[in-house]
């Protein structure tokens, strides 16, 4: 089986899940979940969760060439809201402290692995909401679901075009999470309601169809010798632009 390192939140587990080990069964995912992992913490060597030594430890050890990064619900859904509110500063400043880091963190894998960015997913925790372990935890945050999903669609849109210039993929599930009024589809609800997760079966299903091709892509690339070894010798600037054409050819198809 091909290895495929995995770092993330606990959102990030739906890649242990028995689902997404059935639809993609030639790959290995080696999982490194850190809960409650925010990417507005990246950088702090003081941060609860210690997110970063274990990320930078799994990437050490790994045989992978394919790294894949789901992170900042926790951003979007509860950190970016509440350091504003506790330092008086604006969302928005906040929202591009979290995205500086979580783009330094995908340029630094870039430099080492084919590397597969997967959109945060869209929150769940609804309005006024304060039972459940997570929603209690996040009930200082005055933001209603609306503004936090706009804010997550937001992050998402943001990043994938970073990504795009920077050659890095990226793949984007906003569009295939709501339904025609814009909410949350009804079959991505964790059937727990104390459970802020997706459905791991049905956010498996809905992963399989755009990362498959694309974990293909990366096992060819390997094979003709275009593996992470290339990578780290070759220029920083020089690695990403060869991804970037990659990527637009890839994602320019009809």
């Amino acid at each position: 089986m091909e290895a495929v390192l995995v770092l993330g939140d606990s959102h990030a587990l739906v890649f242990s899940s028995e689902e997404m080990k059935t639809l993609l069964p030639e790959y290995s995912f080696e999982v490194t979940s850190v809960g409650g992992a925010t990417v507005s913490g990246l950088t702090n060597p003081n941060a609860v969760t210690q997110a970063m030594p274990q990320f930078m430890s799994a990437l050490d050890n790994t045989t992978a060439d394919t790294v894949i990064v789901m992170l900042g619900e926790v951003d979007t859904g509860f950190v970016i809201w509440y350091r504003a509110q506790k330092h008086g500063s604006s969302v928005e400043q906040m929202l591009h402290q979290a995205l500086e880091n979580y783009q330094k963190l995908l340029l630094d894998v870039a430099n080492r692995f084919h590397v597969i960015c997967v959109s945060t997913p869209l929150p769940t925790i609804q309005d006024n909401m304060d039972w459940g372990e997570v929603a209690n935890l996040r009930k200082e945050v005055k933001a209603s679901l609306s503004d936090r999903t706009l804010l997550t669609i937001k992050f998402n849109e943001i990043m994938e075009v970073f990504c795009a210039r920077e050659g890095i993929y990226h793949l984007n599930y906003d569009s295939y999470s709501t339904d025609e009024s814009g909410t949350l589809k009804a079959s991505l609800r964790n059937p727990d309601p104390n459970d802020h997760h997706y459905n791991p079966s049905a956010h498996a299903l809905m992963i399989e169809p755009l990362l498959s091709p694309v974990l293909k892509q990366c096992t060819s690339l390997r094979r003709k010798g275009v593996d992470n070894s290339n990578i780290v010798n070759a220029p920083s600037a020089e690695a990403r632009c060869f991804l970037r054409r990659l990527w637009t050819s890839l994602f320019s198809r009809p």
